[in-house]
Order: C-alpha cells, then structure tokens, then sequence
C-alpha cells in the first residue's frame, strides 16, 4: 500500500510595488500639506523669510541700489534653496523618527511614491515662495532686470526645488534634526562661497573653480545673472537650467534610493 505524500502549497509571491503610483503620490502630497498647514511657524519660514531677507537686503543697499541690482537676482535664487533644504529635511527626518515612515512604507507605498510625494507638495510651496520673493523684488523694491521677470522666477523655482531635493536626500544620514541642521554647513555653505556670489568663478583659483563648476548653485547664480544682463534668452541661461532641474532629478533619485525606514 502506497502512501502519497501531500504536496505542500506555495504562497504565490505578491506582486511587486510599482516604483511610482500617481494615485499615492498624489495622496501623499496631500497628507504634507495637510500636516504643514497646521504648522504656521513652518509656512513663515519659507514664504515670509525669504521676502523679509530680500527687504532687509534691499535697504541695507540703500545707499547704492545698483549693488541691490547686482546681487539681488542672485540671492532670489538662493534663500528659496537655503530655506527649502532646511524644511524638507526635518520634515522628512520627523517622519522617521516619529515611525510615521515605517507604517507608511509597510503599505503598499513605494519609496518612489514617499519621495515623489513630498517633492510635489513642498514644490506646490516652492512655486508660492518664489512667486512672492519674485514680486517683491522686482515690482517693489525696484530690482532692475533686462530680462524677462518671468525667467527669474524660473530659476528661483528650480533651485527651490533642488533645495527641496537635497533636503530630502540628506534626511537619510541624520539621525536626528540636530544633525539634519549640521548637514546646512557641509551642504549649503560651500556652495555658497564658490557660486560666484562674492567673487566671479573664474577669478577664483583654479582647483576652486573647478569645484564650483559641479556645483548645482553656480548655475542657479550663473542663470540670474544671464536674465540680469540679456533681454533674451541665450543658450547659457538654457544650459543653467537644463543642469538645474537634472540636479533636481538626480538628488531626488538618490533619495529614493537611500531612504531608510526608521532610525537606527
């Protein structure tokens, strides 16, 4: 008499997560923005300090409004990056450590769609910040352009977004928001003092130059000095922002990429 043996059943394995679903992507973004629309010291910080950083400025120059002119459209590049890193990473560490994360990704909720998701509601803020510090500066505190407004405030998007992005990215390797603020001096501070704010690029040294030359700042300086000076847009300009937004790009995959769920 023979006995058969059962077969055991095997599981079908679930089917893999799509990288990126518009549906929870969108949802996503929804839930950043609901959550910083309870936070207004957070709405102040990228909406009103940048616009409060360039009237301080605009007076500060009072004396010499041409000085305004020649660094203004620089730093409406700027703030908006410098204020968007700082939010987003902190924003993005809290979810971590609060273990807000880990529930999110153990739904069928990609990294992509996390990353996508916050890239889309702090961009929704960026496109707001930079319109306003766009506006005052240049229908109200009178900085003179050649070019069209319109570009500026191109260019302040897109380096708000790559602030944005690098925010992201670097939330990974901190492991509290004390140390996504110690990322600011290692991450933004040098890009600060090659992008040709204090000196033109090519009158640095040499090695320096050749850094400030992989450096997503310069080309945001490098594009709002091009609408300071042309009516039109020239080939650099288009450049400049070609390379921004495939910064933008890039860091946001590479957050995607080392996004972590829980502090260690």
């Amino acid at each position: 008499m023979t006995t058969t043996t059962p077969t055991a059943r095997t599981t079908p394995p679930p089917a893999p997560t799509r990288p990126l679903n518009l549906s929870r992507t969108t949802a996503t973004a929804a839930r950043v923005l609901r959550q910083l629309a309870h936070d207004p010291r957070t709405i102040a910080l990228l909406l009103v300090i940048p616009c409060l950083m360039l009237f301080l400025l605009r007076y500060v120059f009072d004396g010499s409004p041409r000085t305004f002119d020649n660094i203004g459209a620089s730093l409406l590049g700027i703030f908006p990056l410098i204020t968007m890193f700082l939010v987003t990473s902190i924003a993005t560490l809290r979810e971590r450590t609060s273990g807000t994360l880990e529930r999110l990704l153990a739904m069928p909720l990609g990294k992509g769609d996390l990353i996508a998701g916050y890239a889309l509601a702090f961009g929704a803020l960026a496109i707001v910040q930079s319109a306003l510090a766009t506006g005052l500066a240049v229908w109200f505190l009178g900085l003179d352009v050649t070019g069209s407004p319109w570009l500026l405030l191109l260019v302040a998007l897109l380096d708000a977004l790559l602030g944005t992005a690098l925010g992201l990215f670097v939330s990974a390797f901190a492991a509290s928001e004390f140390q996504a603020v110690q990322f600011m001096p290692a991450v933004i501070f040098p890009q600060l003092l090659l992008c040709g704010l204090f000196t033109p690029r090519d009158r640095m040294h040499p090695a320096l130059e050749a850094v400030s030359d992989v450096l997503p700042m310069s080309y945001a300086v490098d594009g709002m000095n091009e609408v300071l000076r042309h009516t039109d847009m020239t080939a650099t300009f288009v450049r400049d922002v070609l390379i921004m937004a495939g910064c933008a790009l890039l860091v946001l995959a590479l957050g995607a990429a080392t996004l972590k769920r829980r502090t260690a």
